[in-house]
């Protein structure tokens, strides 16, 4: 796992747990005691030998900054590493992060890859346990250019989610962010059989 990089997303607004989030983005939100929720994508990195660890940050980010900074100390020989990285403005792009997408793309260079890397791009605010050397193994042997893990929802959770509808070997062959109506979700389904496969999304930051 040693060409692996983490990218966490550091969330945006959290409108849904307001007030928990008004003055912190939801992955800074507590939860067991001192744990943030950012804790948990960053344990499941650390427990799956994924070392190289940043977290993108934009949205009320000082409470986050200060707990990623206070918690993720390594030795000094260690190559581990949990990583910052705040939104900026350049000479070459004035704009914020204008969503999931221009996060990353943004943030590719800070990254240094040599070009052989894989790179996990993992939400910061979910709750889930999680081994990612199976699912890099999985889109090793897949040979896939990118590969989604993403569970079945419920249709009346579909507008919660980015739904995507699967084809042939799992090919992802459609994809719907927060459908609103029924008649969205016509073509994610399979003969009216099939659930419908949802991917979590953290919204704009």
């Amino acid at each position: 796992m040693h060409r692996v990089a983490a990218l966490i997303l550091g969330g945006g607004q959290g409108k849904r747990l307001f007030p928990l989030t008004m003055y912190r983005s939801k992955p800074a939100v507590p939860i067991g005691g001192k744990y943030r929720l950012i804790d948990i994508p960053i344990s499941n990195c650390l427990h799956s030998n994924v070392k190289n660890i940043y977290v993108l940050t934009q949205f009320n980010s000082h409470s986050l900054n200060n707990h990623i900074n206070n918690t993720y100390h390594f030795d000094y020989f260690s190559r581990a590493f949990v990583r910052i990285l705040a939104a900026e403005q350049t000479l070459a792009n004035i704009e914020w992060f204008q969503g999931t997408a221009d996060a990353v793309r943004k943030n590719l260079l800070h990254l240094n890859l040599k070009g052989d890397e894989e790179v996990l791009i993992l939400s910061g605010d979910q709750l889930y346990n999680m081994d990612y050397r199976e699912l890099v193994n999985f889109h090793r042997r897949s040979g896939a250019d990118f590969t989604v893990s993403v569970i079945p929802v419920k249709e009346n959770a579909a507008s919660e989610f980015g739904i995507l509808r699967l084809g042939i070997k799992n090919r992802i062959i459609g994809f719907k962010e927060k459908p609103k109506s029924k008649g969205d979700l016509q073509y994610f389904r399979f003969k009216g059989k099939a659930p419908i496969i949802g991917k979590s999304s953290s919204g704009p930051f």
